[in-house]
């Protein structure tokens, strides 16, 4: 008689993937940025980076706040619901990082390796999201 084979923690997955609970907190720690975002935009009464004349939203700093905002807000929900472990949060969960890597293009002119940095990350997120997001295979 033979012993099943030992496994460790590392082997088995049970539930969801670690790749969703990564997508998970990444997406609720990029929230909790924009909120620290919309906060410093709120608060800032410093000189303006360059040329933020031609951005996106023009130069008021309050209309990135709100943005930031709003984008935390969905940032945050998509992490709640990937939490939860439904289809519908994988699928709103690519759409959060979708959101996450576009406002990350908004400063690109003006801080681009973060930028860049934060685009990576959210690909991460939908990569995730999409390869290892689905139901587990039964046996």
């Amino acid at each position: 008689m033979t012993a099943p084979p030992r496994s460790t923690d590392y082997d088995v997955v049970e539930g969801r993937s670690n790749w969703v609970v990564f997508a998970a907190v990444v997406l609720g720690v990029a929230g909790i940025m924009r909120i620290f975002d919309a906060i410093w935009a709120f608060r800032y009464d410093g000189a303006l980076p360059a040329r933020l004349e031609s951005a996106l939203f023009g130069t008021s700093l309050d209309t990135y706040g709100w943005l930031y905002l709003v984008v935390a807000a969905i940032l945050l929900g998509c992490a709640w619901l990937l939490m939860r472990g439904s289809q519908f949060a994988r699928w709103a969960g690519v759409g959060g990082g979708i959101v996450a890597a576009v406002s990350a293009v908004w400063w690109m002119p003006y801080y681009p390796i973060w930028s860049l940095t934060y685009i990576g990350i959210a690909f991460l997120v939908i990569y995730a999201l999409i390869a290892h997001g689905g139901r587990p295979e039964r046996a």
